[in-house]
């Protein structure tokens, strides 16, 4: 009988879909982060929409993109602006951007 690898696990059992609970395998970490930064860029980057906390917000996604865990760091800073995003996205009425805020939060965080 062959044993996983120390520190591995095999799952006897198909994911109908990605579950972060069981394995992080097949979910799509940075096409989720990117779907959501972009629906995020159309209101934060609208001089009409704009303010100083997403201003803030911005330079903080740069500096975190600039970083050697872009990766992580660009998750953290969605993460802990989730309601910001929410509220901003239901004052425009937007279902396709709450729909990909929530796939990323079900799936990432």
């Amino acid at each position: 009988m062959t044993m996983p690898a120390a520190g591995s696990q095999q799952l006897h059992f198909a994911l109908d879909r990605p579950d972060r609970y069981l394995t992080f395998q097949g979910i799509d970490f940075d096409g989720n982060m990117r779907r959501v930064l972009a629906h995020l860029s159309r209101y934060i980057d609208d001089p009409a929409c704009g303010n100083a906390f997403w201003d803030r917000f911005k330079a903080r996604l740069a500096t975190a993109e600039a970083g050697k865990a872009a990766m992580c760091d660009k998750l953290l800073l969605l993460h802990s602006h989730v309601y910001y995003m929410v509220d901003l996205f239901e004052e425009h009425d937007d279902a396709a951007a709450l729909a990909d805020l929530k796939t990323l939060e079900e799936e990432c965080f």
